[in-house]
């Protein structure tokens, strides 16, 4: 009897402890509909009207088989919720933030760092981003599509500072996978170029005649793309929350104009100290094969001789181009690549003549914060006002712009973005090359390596046992 009295107030502990913190969570999240779980927790430790093991009274393969179906229904909800609204693993997939991180860094990233998002497509698979393995099909349903909201954090994002977001140029793809991997803006752009003649040479036209020029090039474009299902499959769209993870450094915020010159990055006119380990390319002429060893010692992959070995150049920081310059025996000669291509870099519908190390002035959006609209600047501004913040947007032919309906000479932003680069600067794919990351693609700040592997050595040699369980925040 005694037994019994003291199982039942064991019980009634863990309601009270099990509601409460239940309580604080929808607190949290601001979000009362979870009310309705309420008498099933109450259920489960106190009425136990309904027989939530009901398996665990049967006989044979019944009951060991739903024994791991519970285990593993557990377990996967469990670490939905906990990459939903705390920590989710990132392995560093290329090398665009080498040698800050490494290919083969695996990152803890934090979601209550900057304050976790509310699904906005909550019926999704969990453990994966947008595919199911095996099966290639997604891994997700559109419907229903959560406006987007954001749970109070712990902080802001601040400058320098290395954060995981949504791939912004990831609403629109092609649904082959050999292509997945590319841009889906530059793929038109570049190919309406090679389709679509020009009688007279762009730079000689006004900005409103360049502008309707390029808008031609990426219509032919996406045409042929889509008239090419063999090659390039479907063209698909994506939701915010299903879009690539990206992992750059934010060196520009919201309210912020940036430029970049001569490689330095400014903002409102300050320079930017450069991260310890930013890589700039080098054009390199090797006498003799580098050894293993001096690969290791300065963190010189396999891709990037390769890279050296096709275009003449590698990726290098500032102390290896130094070491291999002193290594006459190695290196014959050594000099940083100043080349300045232009022509695929953000706005692509505009002729600006910036290049990736001269780049700008450019106002960074801020929430609440408006902006004097023009021919001259619509470009920059468009993919905002139009793909992340759902306005109707056009450009009349006689440079008029319209938003829903009416023509406007200013607008408001909604949402903060940020710049984000990646520290191996000359071969990185980032804002240069597709603009803002607004705020509803922020997935999270990376808190430290919980494992380090390098591609190129494989086993034990390959572990990097001085990276693991590094903080991310001391890489600067």
């Amino acid at each position: 009897m005694i037994k019994k009295k003291e199982n039942k107030t064991m019980q009634w502990a863990k309601f009270i402890i099990v509601t409460l913190l239940y309580l604080l969570f929808l607190y949290w999240v601001e979000s009362w509909m979870g009310l309705v779980v309420l008498p099933f927790i109450y259920d489960a430790y106190i009425s136990k009207k309904i027989n939530w093991q009901w398996w665990k009274d049967a006989e044979g393969p019944t009951r060991f088989i739903m024994s791991w179906v519970d285990a593993l229904v557990f377990a996967l909800v469990a670490v939905y919720f906990i990459n939903l609204f705390f920590f989710q693993n990132y392995v560093i997939p290329s090398s665009s933030l080498e040698k800050s991180l490494l290919t083969g860094d695996y990152l803890c990233v934090s979601k209550v760092s900057y304050g976790p998002r509310i699904p906005q497509t909550p019926l999704t698979m969990p453990l994966t981003q947008h595919t199911m393995p095996l099966f290639g099909c997604k891994s997700y349903i559109e419907w229903p599509q959560w406006e987007y909201r954001r749970v109070k954090g712990l902080g802001k994002i601040e400058q320098n500072d290395i954060v995981v977001f949504n791939y912004p140029a990831g609403d629109t793809l092609v649904s082959d996978e050999r292509w997945q991997a590319a841009d889906f803006y530059q793929m038109a752009y570049s190919f309406g170029q090679q389709l679509v003649q020009v009688d007279t040479h762009i730079d000689s036209l006004s900005t409103l005649q360049q502008r309707q020029v390029l808008e031609t090039f990426y219509n032919a474009g996406k045409e042929y793309i889509k008239q090419n299902p063999n090659e390039y499959g479907d063209i698909i769209t994506r939701p915010v929350d299903r879009r690539e993870n990206y992992v750059k450094r934010c060196v520009g915020l919201p309210g912020q104009t940036l430029e970049i010159k001569n490689r330095i990055i400014y903002t409102d006119g300050k320079a930017l100290k450069e991260p310890q380990n930013v890589q700039y390319t080098y054009y390199v002429k090797l006498k003799a094969q580098m050894p293993d060893e001096l690969m290791k010692e300065l963190s010189i992959s396999v891709e990037d001789i390769t890279q050296l070995n096709q275009l003449g150049c590698m990726p290098l920081t500032k102390h290896a181009a130094k070491v291999l310059k002193a290594r006459k025996d190695i290196v014959q000669s050594i000099q940083l690549n100043e080349d300045a291509p232009t022509g695929d870099l953000y706005p692509l519908n505009a002729r600006t003549h910036w290049t990736r190390d001269n780049y700008g002035p450019i106002w960074i959006p801020a929430k609440g914060k408006s902006i004097k609209l023009d021919i001259n600047n619509i470009a920059i501004y468009e993919r905002p006002i139009r793909t992340y913040e759902g306005n109707d947007l056009e450009v009349t032919a006689d440079g008029k712009i319209i938003i829903n309906g009416k023509q406007q000479d200013s607008y408001t932003f909604k949402m903060d973005y940020y710049w984000m680069m990646g520290d191996n600067r000359h071969n990185s794919a980032d804002s240069r090359y597709w603009g803002f990351v607004p705020e509803d693609h922020i997935v999270g700040k990376p808190l430290f390596i919980w494992w380090s592997s390098d591609p190129d050595r494989g086993g034990f040699n390959g572990i990097r046992w001085h990276r693991i369980f590094s903080w991310v925040d001391n890489i600067k």
